[in-house]
């Protein structure tokens, strides 16, 4: 449909932010429950050690040398890298590995360390096994604990989330910040854009009627031959009318005679060439008429858009303009070719780029706009066919056709 549909891209702008949003907590779900799974994986292998040196700890306490226990605790528990606490049935540190600070700790001190390692981890117990001795059965005492604490490695995956969560909200924050730019930047130049592209529209014939009344009132003779000019101008302001009033509608379709339509282009321009002050000839290359189904006010709006250009791109003294157009196979083919200055190549593509232009005082929709309606409208394709720097520039526009005449 040929139409700005505002709603429809304030919606999909709040579809975008929306899925961004989603994306970004999946992503973050995503990332905290993998570290979790991590940190999970970690303390359990960490709880398996220590359970092991618990195991020693309590074999060496039984040994009656304690050359197994001084073992233990010196080629073992004194080489551990996470925080290990050794102590007694009533809770009090009796030794202690890896704990923050320097020199001597106070027990208090050494106590709070243990209440938080043990808010993280169950403390394991270190217990012996009494053998039976006459009737009494054997039993199991708790001689202490072995309390322990996170390695550095888990206390860095525990940070990781807050960092991952920080990352994740300034890129949500910055996209949303350039998204916002980027929209307000694009609304504005649309908004411009399409008043600069009527007052570009309503230019030529405004001109060439203000001409017309010059010539008018120097030679009141040819009132009958400029009346018909003016009337040429006048209708045409209203096909202008016509093209933005279809803004907002559906474009109705019909059988289009694509030569009629480039000689009735071709004709306009060459009438008011004159008043831009170029010496430019139009030529029209015809093999013969073909038809297409479209709307023929669209696509005279894209003809002379494409035109208007090749005739702006030319500074030299003299200057040629060839509009062509052909079947080739189920498709028609219109070339205009010019002798300008030329498209560098790597701008084939950005020329019709909404804001894209070489001009200064230009917004760069005309080709933008044309290539919306063929490709959009027409089910067809507009490319820069062929370009060379001070030679010159051939368009392409190819348009599915409906039914093809002689």
């Amino acid at each position: 449909m040929w139409r700005f549909q505002p709603v429809r891209l304030y919606r999909q702008a709040g579809n975008i932010k929306a899925a961004l949003f989603v994306a970004a907590v999946v992503l973050v779900a995503g990332l905290l429950f993998y570290t979790q799974s991590v940190i999970r994986d970690l303390r359990q292998e960490s709880r398996e050690t220590v359970s092991l040196y618990a195991r020693l700890i309590a074999k060496g306490i039984t040994d009656e040398s304690d050359t197994e226990l001084e073992f233990v605790f010196r080629e073992i528990i004194q080489k551990v890298s996470f925080p290990v606490i050794h102590s007694d049935p009533d809770g009090i540190p009796v030794n202690w590995r890896n704990l923050p600070g320097n020199g001597e700790l106070e027990l208090k001190y050494v106590k709070r360390i243990m209440r938080d390692m043990d808010s993280q981890n169950v403390p394991i117990p270190l217990e012996i096994t009494v053998p039976a001795v006459g009737p009494k059965a054997a039993e199991r005492i708790v001689v202490g604990h072995l309390h322990y604490g996170d390695s550095g490695l888990i206390r860095q995956l525990r940070l990781l989330p807050y960092a991952e969560i920080g990352a994740v909200a300034l890129f949500i924050l910055l996209g949303y910040g350039g998204f916002q730019v980027i929209r307000r930047n694009e609304k504005q130049h649309i908004w411009f854009g399409m008043a600069r592209e009527t007052a570009h529209q309503l230019g030529t014939p405004v001109s060439s009627l203000m001409g017309w009344l010059e010539r008018l009132r120097d030679y009141p003779e040819e009132a009958n031959n400029v009346s018909g000019q003016m009337e040429t101008d006048i209708a045409r302001l209203r096909q202008i009318s016509d093209r933005f009033a279809r803004m907002g509608s559906s474009p109705s379709l019909e059988e289009v005679d694509l030569k009629d339509l480039i000689s009735g282009t071709v004709d306009y321009f060459r009438r008011r060439i004159p008043q831009t002050s170029k010496n430019i000839v139009l030529n029209v290359n015809e093999e013969k008429s073909v038809t297409v189904r479209g709307t023929p006010v669209l696509l005279t709006w894209v003809l002379e858009n494409i035109v208007k250009n090749a005739i702006d791109s030319i500074d030299k003294p003299t200057g040629e303009v060839s509009i062509g157009v052909a079947q080739q196979g189920m498709k028609a083919v219109i070339s205009v070719r010019d002798n300008g200055k030329g498209i560098p190549k790597r701008d084939w593509k950005n020329v019709f780029r909404p804001g894209y232009t070489t001009k200064t005082r230009g917004w760069g929709l005309g080709l933008s706009l044309a290539k919306r309606i063929i490709e959009d409208f027409q089910r067809g394709t507009i490319s820069v066919r062929w370009s060379e720097m001070g030679k010159g520039t051939v368009f392409e526009i190819t348009i599915p056709m409906g039914r093809t005449g002689s």
